[in-house]
């Protein structure tokens, strides 16, 4: 996976992500959208087919790449706990 920062503002976060596709962003996405500090965020393509993938998002308040380490932590977490409830 290869990230690449596009645009980068106080509240405002878009990566450039790949070497992955949407079944590692839609997660992220989701649980981005379910964080109170999160205004706005969305996995864009510029068609299905295409190697890169974009992240976008908008914070009300806080740090974007804070919020965005937080939410993979926490889903990494869930990943974990779904792997021993599994077991």
């Amino acid at each position: 996976m290869e990230l690449k920062t596009i645009r980068k503002t106080k509240t405002e976060l878009e990566l450039e992500i790949t070497g992955e596709d949407e079944t590692i962003l839609h997660p992220i996405t989701h649980m981005l959208l379910q964080h109170e500090d999160v205004e706005y965020a969305a996995c864009m393509a510029d068609s299905p087919f295409a190697p890169a993938k974009r992240l976008f998002i908008r914070v009300k308040k806080g740090s974007p790449e804070d919020i965005l380490k937080k939410v993979v932590k926490a889903l990494e977490d869930e990943i974990k706990q779904f792997g021993k409830n599994f077991s």
